[in-house]
């Protein structure tokens, strides 16, 4: 309790606390904040909840904070900044979601203990009133914590009806916290996976995102798999469980992926800049995780072998079209397509020693990529064969080295050729059009070819060119 106590002092709780007791409104630290303080985990929110209702609320907040803004009003939520701290401070409720509806209803309630019992899991029903810090446990919480185990308060039937997307935050808590979640929340969670549909995209994603950002999201992956949930929203993983790889003799593909995703995180973390952020990459996970999401369509059995021709390229549009359906922004679907399209790319380059050219092209397709790429190819040697994946190693080691050498002698981070378009245009005498592109394109070639020629060199190379073009066109 005396993480709890040291929270409880810190300034923003404590104005709060004093502020909401002179209104003559209930106020308590609940959930997430009481949970990780008593697990001796960092706490990054400040959720708190009242007998106050949301009006109420705002005018004690407007009091006290410095701005002040609605989370979600219809919910009873409103959120502030206090003493450079975020908090969010939520009137006591109890929702449901119609069997049709996509969002819960809203109620409020009248008593801490009420509001508890209406939340997602024993763990986090856990409030701290305050200012008197009393802890307030209805359902067994603390046990629960000092086991390690996820339950839900009420029945798991009923607490998943009411927000079925509480069964995917079972799967972010196990990935999380390294919790297990009890046979009857799983089995409950079987039964009622297809109540997932009526959430939106956006919550699904994410969930999605939290799990993935765990120390460790494999168990979370995995009970999304087995419960039959994550076949309502990423169906593509689900297919990856009966594929098998390498002739059958290797891990099927579904074990292959989680591999590359857990060993995709810890190098990650291990090549991770020291003092920069912490926050994990989510890109770099989510092409991990998908990264060989073509092979099932793909499969094809010849020779009595088996063969993935082109997965690479499928998974890379399976994972595209999935992702946007999920909601992502843009550029998450673009860098992740563009890491699952190149992951294949270097397993040619152990058996035959590249040029120099096709270290250029490596670095220039991959682009800004390129540091993902490097995780999620190391991540993608899973082999049981310790004399192949030291030579894989060894020759990755080396494509890194090849590439600071060429990049520290030719700023190879931003190859181009040594004209643009504007210096082609003049050189030639042509307005803009296709035929600046091509030549454009000609010279980037010639540059990734020979590296940097210089501009007089570049432009002889271009006339040549334009000559051999205009020549064409006459005959």
């Amino acid at each position: 309790m005396d993480a709890v106590r040291a929270l409880a002092g810190t300034s923003p709780v404590a104005v709060l606390a004093e502020a909401f007791a002179a209104a003559g409104h209930e106020l308590a630290l609940v959930g997430g904040p009481v949970r990780d303080a008593l697990l001796g985990r960092p706490v990054t929110d400040l959720d708190f909840t009242t007998s106050a209702r949301p009006e109420e609320t705002r005018a004690i907040l407007d009091a006290v904070a410095d701005t002040v803004w609605d989370v979600g009003r219809d919910f009873g939520t409103i959120a502030a900044r206090v003493h450079g701290e975020t908090v969010e401070v939520t009137t006591y409720r109890a929702e449901i979601y119609r069997d049709d509806s996509r969002k819960p209803e809203v109620s409020y309630g009248d008593t801490i203990e009420g509001d508890l019992l209406r939340r997602d899991f024993t763990i986090n029903a856990l409030a701290l009133m305050l200012p008197g810090l009393r802890l307030v446990d209805v359902s067994g919480g603390v046990e629960d914590l000092l086991a390690g185990r996820i339950r839900t308060p009420a029945s798991p039937e009923s607490s998943f009806t009411d927000d079925p997307l509480r069964m995917l935050r079972a799967a972010r808590f196990a990935a999380q916290l390294g919790f297990a979640v009890v046979p009857e929340t799983l089995g409950a969670i079987v039964r009622l996976a297809d109540r997932l549909d009526i959430i939106s995209a956006e919550r699904i994603r994410d969930e999605l995102v939290k799990l993935l950002a765990a120390d460790d999201p494999v168990p979370g992956i995995r009970i999304l798999v087995d419960t039959g949930l994550a076949e309502r929203f990423l169906p593509e993983l689900t297919a990856l469980v009966e594929t098998q790889d390498d002739h059958g003799r290797h891990k099927d593909v579904y074990e292959h992926s989680l591999t590359v995703l857990r060993q995709a995180v810890e190098l990650e973390r291990a090549r991770r800049d020291p003092g920069a952020p912490a926050a994990p990459d989510t890109v770099l996970r989510l092409a991990a995780l998908l990264h060989d999401i073509g092979k099932p369509a793909t499969r094809r059995f010849e020779r009595g072998g088996v063969t993935f021709h082109h997965h690479d390229v499928v998974g890379a549009k399976l994972a595209k079209k999935r992702l946007r359906e999920l909601r992502f922004d843009n550029a998450t679907v673009k860098q992740v397509a563009r890491l699952i399209e190149l992951h294949l790319r270097f397993f040619g380059y152990g058996e035959q020693q590249w040029t120099d050219s096709a270290v250029r092209r490596y670095v220039r397709d991959a682009g800004d990529e390129l540091e993902r790429l490097h995780i999620l190819t190391r991540a993608d040697v899973t082999t049981r064969n310790r004399r192949k994946a030291e030579r894989l190693e060894h020759a990755y080691d080396d494509i890194e080295r090849r590439i600071a050498e060429l990049a520290a002698a030719e700023e190879l981070a931003a190859v181009r050729p040594e004209l643009d378009g504007q210096r082609i245009m003049a050189i030639l005498g042509i307005p803009p059009g296709p035929l600046v592109g091509r030549a454009y394109k000609h010279l980037l070639e010639v540059r990734l070819d020979e590296g940097p020629i210089g501009e007089e060199a570049a432009e002889a190379r271009l006339r040549a060119w334009y000559a051999e073009q205009t020549e064409g066109r006459e005959r």
